[in-house]
């Protein structure tokens, strides 16, 4: 007797559809991970601010450049989220917002909420 079932050929992560606690679940690693990748960066600058005067301009010009006022919008806008995703995750374990319509309300102004402060 052969039974043959209907599995999936291949998973198309385009046609999932996580709910906004699970998107937000994803953005608190991705600027976890991010937050952690940007420090050699960090203390690169930091070091080379401290090297003296010319070393503080360059760190200045680097800052100030398209790109360093990219990275530095990003850290700023990882750092708001993962605080406030990471403040969120502390009430949950304290059995405080754990209801399913206010758990999404909560995801859902994290998620909104975290470019604001940057």
């Amino acid at each position: 007797m052969t039974t043959t079932t209907r599995r999936p050929v291949h998973l198309n992560l385009f046609k999932i559809r996580l709910p906004i606690g699970g998107i937000m679940s994803i953005i608190h690693r991705a600027t976890g991970v991010f937050m952690f990748l940007a420090l050699p960066y960090l203390i690169y600058l930091l070091s080379l601010s401290l090297s003296g005067p010319s070393g503080y301009h360059q760190a200045s010009a680097s800052v100030h450049s398209l790109l360093g006022t990219v990275v530095v919008f990003l850290l700023m806008w990882s750092l708001a989220h993962h605080l406030l995703a990471g403040i969120r995750y502390l009430l949950i374990d304290i059995d405080t917002g754990v209801e399913k319509d206010l758990a999404r309300h909560t995801a859902l102004g994290v998620t909104v909420a975290g470019p604001i402060p940057a």
